[in-house]
């Protein structure tokens, strides 16, 4: 193809502009040459300027609907209240117990056949009660056995 910024060829097409001009046109020529290449480059420049301002466009709008779509699936539900949630979860076991109670009293509390009996053996006087059990295994090892350990104990 034809490099024009090649030296050796700008030369040969200078001497031709020269001798097919002439001196004395070849001002007027080059200068017109000059505002025709600039427009060209005017053109060129705008036409990539838009070209480029529709691939930015382009751009945008791919990321403005990846933006939507992110910000869809990350919109919190409206009926999602935490505080309510919150409310809930910290009040189910004490409601659960409530109940758990309630019906514990209404297995343990007599009905009016069974509280004649229990007046009639209230009135009768009570048997003597069993000796306590002891708090501690080793109490009940040292009575039991008189181990110089235990004898030391009591000691």
């Amino acid at each position: 193809m034809l490099d024009l910024f090649d030296p050796a060829k700008l030369l040969i097409v200078a001497i031709v502009a020269l001798l097919v001009i002439g001196p004395k046109d070849l001002p007027r020529v080059l200068r017109t040459v000059g505002q025709v290449v600039g427009k060209m480059r005017r053109m060129a420049a705008e036409f990539q300027g838009q070209f480029m301002e529709a691939l930015k466009e382009a751009e945008l709008d791919d990321v403005k609907k990846e933006l939507t779509a992110i910000g869809d699936s990350a919109k919190i539900d409206a009926s999602f209240d935490p505080t309510t949630l919150m409310r809930e979860e910290m009040t189910a076991p004490i409601d659960a117990r409530k109940a758990y109670s309630e019906s514990v009293v209404d297995i343990i509390k007599p009905t009016a056949a069974e509280t004649a009996p229990e007046i009639a053996a209230a009135a009768e006087p009570a048997a003597p009660a069993a000796p306590a059990p002891p708090l501690h295994p080793a109490e009940t090892l040292a009575e039991a056995s008189p181990t110089p350990l235990a004898q030391g104990r009591r000691g």
